[in-house]
């Protein structure tokens, strides 16, 4: 079963007793902050939080992210090093900007993996595009690195470097379809930009809504609250379950009958129709059937 990558819940990473319990609200992966979430003075002691919360045991179960500075800051490498050595599954790099941010962070992540014992190419990746330069680039760096496994879209730089701002999604509409589209071309998945006011459940759902139609694997979150709307959101009605287990069995029984392509009720049933069932059928697995 692929990874389900639904809700990545940021935390500060100098809010040492988020870090210390974080893992009861059971999102989908966690990512430690050290970049926006972590004022200037408070840089060094939250890298040292964060390297000891990736080795906390109940983190084991959890997909672990860290977003590190950038690399061209006197912090980026300094958090790399830490997380790396810590353990942690997946780092985050923010403003990427071309296929060469990558690039230099896998010369990095080769280096500390060798000299920590880790398997090399066991760190994974995930490229924030922040920038219209990252998003005209969004393809070249989907498909920059095999330890990609997702590409995010952030939007507060981004509708900065445009010169507008968070409105009702339109000043997104073209970012979101071109990582959407980049991390469908590379095989990644694709991550929705934050729903900053925690209040406003309504319009919290109305985005999540949209970009599960559009097709982004999944949202970063800024509170506990947002995970089980999101999870609710993205999981399937009852009805959807029960026709995505109607074209598994026309299709197995297709495949013991020697058949190349079935039908259900009159329509063709083929190799997309059956992977589609089987997103849906994991997806009910995970969150259940929509409440």
């Amino acid at each position: 079963m692929k990874k389900l990558r639904r809700s990545m819940l940021f935390l500060p990473g100098a809010n040492a007793a988020m870090l210390s319990t974080a893992f009861i609200y059971n999102p989908d992966s966690i990512m430690f902050d050290l970049e926006d979430a972590v004022a200037l003075r408070e840089k060094d002691s939250a890298r040292l939080l964060v390297f000891h919360a990736l080795q906390h045991p109940m983190y084991r179960d959890i997909e672990t992210v860290v977003r590190i500075n950038p690399l061209n800051t006197p912090f980026g490498l300094l958090d790399l090093e830490a997380a790396v050595r810590g353990g942690v599954d997946v780092i985050r790099l923010p403003k990427t900007d071309t296929p060469d941010d990558i690039y230099e962070l896998e010369g990095h992540l080769e280096r500390i993996e060798r000299e920590c014992g880790r398997e090399v190419g066991s760190t994974k990746v995930m490229a924030a595009i922040e920038s219209a330069v990252g998003v005209i680039n969004a393809v070249a760096i989907a498909r920059s690195s095999p330890r990609l496994i997702g590409i995010a879209l952030a939007a507060f730089d981004y509708v900065m470097d445009m010169q507008t701002e968070r409105g009702d999604g339109t000043e997104l509409f073209y970012a979101r379809c071109a990582v959407l589209h980049a991390a469908r071309a590379a095989g990644i998945d694709a991550f929705d930009v934050v729903w900053s006011d925690v209040n406003d459940e309504e319009g919290f759902l109305r985005e999540v809504e949209l970009i599960r139609r559009m097709g982004f694997n999944g949202k970063s979150l800024i509170n506990p609250r947002q995970i089980d709307l999101l999870h609710n959101a993205y999981a399937p009605t009852q009805q959807e379950v029960e026709h995505a287990k109607r074209i598994i069995e026309a299709a197995e029984e297709g495949a013991r009958n020697g058949l190349g392509v079935v039908s259900l009720n009159g329509k063709m049933v083929d190799a997309p129709i059956i992977n589609h069932a089987q997103v849906v059928l994991e997806r009910a697995a995970a969150s259940g059937v929509r409440r």
